[in-house]
């Protein structure tokens, strides 16, 4: 399998995802709005939540730029960093981003910003210090992936329909238990109503899993896009390993901004593979290892 296979495999499989998803979304707004006989639930809901996320998606960079202390870099203060990130973006057709650091000795890297137009990548002290060029090269072209993939708009996108799962189910458990609902309603579909419990119940957990796994799904797609962009898929391979050896956690990491980052910022924690944020970093490694760009 080429890299190119690869590319192409990971962006079919997150808009299978995606899919489900909304269908899943919709169906359980669906049965909620009819088991309270409130027809009103889901567009309300809908509208809420897009308004909800599209402002902070508007300040996404900022939020997390601020949250995580991240200082600017200019040419004049980071030249080499500075001029590895411009020849990659002119070779990927995209603006030059924003480059910040964070002051941390632990090994990570991210990217944000709601658009090309504006996006941020942002390295730790310790990434910087300890990988060689071509490695900070691999690094710096999948975090500039994930702003050419356009993984904010994907990434909000998710937290909308995570959203919006979580705020019907809560709905819903709230009318039922404490009124709201239509009696009638209730009283001639009472196999629709536990149907409706039991989706408030699980609606949510399922709603967080696809989520990760979509997040899964964009690191392996940003990993065969930088692969692409440098067309040397071991130097990043070298520096995930790296990476995977540094077992000193990201104090400025926190659960709202941890899929962003291009290791999990939580070292030393075991996580079911469907509670992770990213894939396993052997999974990563072997891929970009077991493929050829032709």
């Amino acid at each position: 399998m080429t890299l190119y296979n690869h590319y192409d495999k990971n962006i079919r499989l997150t808009w299978v995802y995606l899919t489900i998803f909304l269908v899943v979304v919709i169906g359980a707004g669906y049965v909620f709005s009819v088991a309270l006989g409130e027809r009103w639930i889901l567009p309300v809901a809908v509208l809420f939540s897009v308004l909800m996320s599209v402002s902070s998606y508007w300040f996404s960079d900022k939020i997390v730029l601020s949250m995580s202390g991240a200082k600017p870099v200019d040419s004049a203060s980071n030249q080499e960093l500075y001029r590895i990130i411009e020849n990659l973006s002119i070779t990927a057709g995209l603006p030059i981003p924003k480059i910040y650091t964070i002051d941390d000795t632990a090994m990570n890297a991210f990217a944000t910003g709601r658009n090309p137009e504006h996006g941020v990548i942002c390295f730790t002290t310790g990434i910087l210090s300890r990988l060689d060029k071509s490695e900070i090269e691999a690094v710096a072209a999948h975090e500039l992936s994930h702003i050419g993939n356009r993984d904010t708009l994907v990434s909000t996108v998710v937290v909308v329909l995570v959203g919006l799962v979580a705020l019907l189910a809560d709905w819903f458990r709230h009318a039922a238990f404490f009124g709201g609902g239509r009696s009638d309603n209730r009283n001639s579909h009472p196999a629709f109503l536990i149907l409706a419990l039991v989706l408030s119940l699980l609606a949510p957990v399922f709603a967080v899993m696809m989520q990760l796994a979509i997040s899964r799904k964009r690191e392996f797609l940003a990993d065969a896009s930088g692969a692409l962009l440098t067309r040397y898929p071991e130097a990043l391979a070298s520096a995930l390993e790296k990476i995977a050896g540094d077992r000193e956690p990201l104090e400025a990491a926190n659960r709202a901004t941890a899929h962003l980052y291009i290791s999990n910022p939580f070292k030393g924690k075991k996580l079911s593979k469907l509670f992770m944020t990213h894939p396993p970093m052997e999974e990563r490694i072997a891929a970009l290892r077991g493929m050829d760009i032709q």
